[in-house]
């Protein structure tokens, strides 16, 4: 049964173990493979012992005993049934699926050898292959023992993930003690206590305490997030040095670490353009390994050649053939990028779109809460008075702390220190009044200001209101003592992630609903040259379609949420800032940090990943081009001839390298 990590059992992901592989490992473990693998090296000794025919050997035959050759029919029948198993279930799976592949390969060679050799036991004439049988079950054992090592080492990212919920939390009750329950028991409006150290049993928001929380597991974020009340949690995630009271908003499946599980299992199931490139080259590396093993028998007994000799060389072509790496080039690179990927807050949706990315020629940025803050902060200020900016901040920021207004709260937060505000008023529409340290304050909008008949600098407002920005007026007693104009606050972030798509060949776009006059004043301070402003949302998936028509391969980087036509029209769409709300159903790339430069990031893993592929298919189909010559026997005229067991020890370490080349993949 599979459970979401909403309690203390936890199940490891779909890939952790068996990933890509499990259709023709289905129903062998990692451990099975290993037992199955270490049984048959055993057996294989007494085999290599008493097999005629051994190279490098004085006789050929290392042990000679009465009935030796009926010893070695025992043996090699229970090496043939034991170890060979997972091949010949495999080659049953495939041929009834109708897509025969590396099982049959194998299944088909080492039944080919065990057949013959048997005959020759029973009176055919001939050599033997019990020790090349031997030998070629062992390799093969032992390379898809590796094989799934590495496909389950490569989504340790996602085994982790699934164990990052504790088993229990502290509930408290109305009487204000606490009691420990199974986390399955939690529901949405539960009240629980985090202690300094542990980890946050669900998704909520704090209530009381402050503390700072590692959240590097679960969105890449390697500092600590400082939290409050009215802050948000994640379950999974660890408590640093205070106590938290968090109010349970997300449990089981709804949870944000659940549905990260869930998108990376997604991610690392969904079949790739590559892959469908490897998938196809396979089934014909099949065919071509199955026909050349019969063209290479026909062929040598054609030219007189011994049987053993044409049925060696048969099964030596077929084994060298096996497309063991080229099946595992792209799946473990996935695995490998997805887990990268999900480390790192970047959960790949769509593994197509996901490779296209690599191919960007423009990235499309909604401005609000992507490229800025989506908040208003303090972007100038003029002084009219004999005062410093930090006293009319302080006066300004003691009024407007008591006004819920987004402009107010900017103010407010930008004032170094606040005193006692008496007789405070709200002027509707307009602004707010009161008397701070015996002095009136009015902090109001510059029409305001106009309508009351206060004088202000000729031209002073206009300035400050350049580029769409905000202007509000501080009059203290009566006279005009500054301005302070608010815009957009543009992210810290956004710039160098503009820098570093220009580099990457990518134009940058900006697309909003703001005017022109906004839009081009956080262009101008990112480098942005081309802006898309006053574009209604509606408009928005056109807007991207017409970028589209201009043939260039297109990205949309919005909040997932009111972008979502333009997420869904693009033909890469990435949702950034996602936070708890991960499960965009419209965006192909979730990006859990609010940071424009993941997009560059989400780019880089996108090109280094399809390296990667590429290297492994080079090499996964590229050597068969020399071994299957040199398999079937081209050069045996020289003296250089592969036996079944060192085609099945070269098909292993292409399988191998791929597996190692695939781990060396960084973004």
């Amino acid at each position: 049964m599979r459970r979401h990590p909403d309690g203390g059992e936890h199940a490891a992901p779909a890939g952790a173990h068996d990933g890509h592989t499990a259709g023709r490992h289905a129903g062998h473990s990692v451990a099975d493979f290993r037992r199955r693998f270490w049984v048959c090296l055993a057996v294989t000794i007494p085999v290599l012992a008493l097999s005629p025919g051994l190279p490098l050997v004085p006789g050929g035959r290392i042990l000679t005993l009465p009935g030796a050759d009926w010893i070695l029919l025992a043996l090699s029948t229970f090496l043939y049934i034991y170890g060979g198993m997972p091949f010949l279930k495999g080659l049953v799976r495939e041929l009834g699926a109708r897509t025969p592949g590396m099982m049959t390969l194998v299944a088909v060679a080492i039944t080919t050898a065990y057949t013959y050799s048997a005959a020759t036991v029973l009176g055919v004439a001939g050599m033997p292959f019990f020790w090349e049988l031997a030998t070629l079950i062992d390799i093969m054992l032992l390379g898809h023992w590796i094989e799934m090592r590495s496909v389950g080492e490569a989504s340790k990212a996602l085994e982790s993930l699934a164990r990052l919920m504790p088993s229990q939390a502290h509930r408290r009750l109305a009487d204000g003690d606490t009691e420990d329950v199974p986390l399955e028991s939690l529901q949405s409006g539960d009240v629980v206590l985090v202690r300094p150290g542990e980890k946050v049993p669900a998704d909520g928001d704090v209530t009381e305490g402050a503390s700072s929380v590692d959240e590097s597991m679960l969105t890449g974020e390697s500092v600590p997030v400082g939290k409050k009340p009215g802050d948000q949690v994640i379950g999974g995630s660890v408590n640093g040095e205070g106590a938290l009271v968090v109010t349970v908003r997300r449990t089981g499946a709804e949870s944000f670490l659940a549905q990260v599980v869930e998108l990376v299992r997604e991610a690392q199931e969904s079949k790739s353009k590559t892959q469908d490139l490897a998938d196809r080259a396979a089934m014909w590396l099949t065919l071509v390994a199955l026909g050349g093993g019969a063209l290479t028998f026909g062929t040598w007994m054609a030219l007189g050649r011994p049987l053993s000799y044409a049925m060696e060389r048969a099964v030596t072509v077929m084994v060298i053939a096996c497309p063991h790496a080229l099946g595992l080039a792209i799946p473990l690179v996935v695995a490998m990028s997805t887990s990268l990927g999900a480390g790192s807050g970047l959960l790949v949706r769509d593994r197509m779109a996901f490779e296209t990315a690599r191919s960007l020629q423009a990235v499309v940025f909604d401005k609000t809460g992507t490229l800025t803050l989506g908040r208003f902060g303090v972007a100038d200020v003029a002084l009219w008075a004999d005062m410093t900016r930090e006293q009319l901040f302080g006066l300004a920021g003691s009024v407007e702390a008591l006004s819920e207004h987004p402009i107010a709260r900017a103010v407010a937060d930008a004032a170094p220190a606040r005193s006692e505000v008496s007789g405070f008023r709200a002027i509707p529409g307009k602004g707010a009044e009161g008397d701070v340290d015996g002095r009136h304050v009015v902090v109001a909008s510059p029409g305001y200001v106009a309508s009351e008949g206060v004088a202000v600098p000729a031209g002073a407002v206009e300035a400050l209101a350049e580029g769409g920005r905000t202007v509000i007026v501080v009059l203290v007693d009566g006279k005009a003592a500054g301005a302070i104009a608010l815009a957009d606050v543009v992210r810290p972030e956004s710039a160098e992630a503009v820098r570093d798509l220009l580099a990457m060949g990518i134009e940058p776009i900006m697309l909003t609903g703001d005017s022109r006059a906004v839009a081009e004043r956080v262009a101008t301070q990112l480098g942005i040259t081309r802006i898309l402003a006053e574009v209604l949302p509606a408009d928005k998936a056109a807007t991207i379609g017409a970028v589209r028509a201009e043939g260039k391969v297109v990205a949309m980087v919005g909040d997932g949420v009111n972008d979502a036509p333009a997420l869904a029209s693009a033909d890469v769409g990435i949702a950034i800032g996602a936070g708890t709300d991960v499960a965009v159903a419209t965006a192909d790339i979730v990006l859990v940090r609010s940071d424009p430069r993941a997009v560059v990031a989400a780019i880089g893993l996108s090109r280094a990943t399809y390296r990667k592929m590429v290297q492994n298919l080079a090499w996964a189909a590229g050597y068969n081009v020399i071994a299957i010559p040199l398999a079937a026997g081209v050069l045996s005229g020289v003296g250089i001839t592969l036996s079944p067991a060192v085609g099945g020890l070269l098909m292993s370490l292409s399988t191998v390298i791929v597996a190692i080349n695939a781990r060396t993949l960084r973004a």
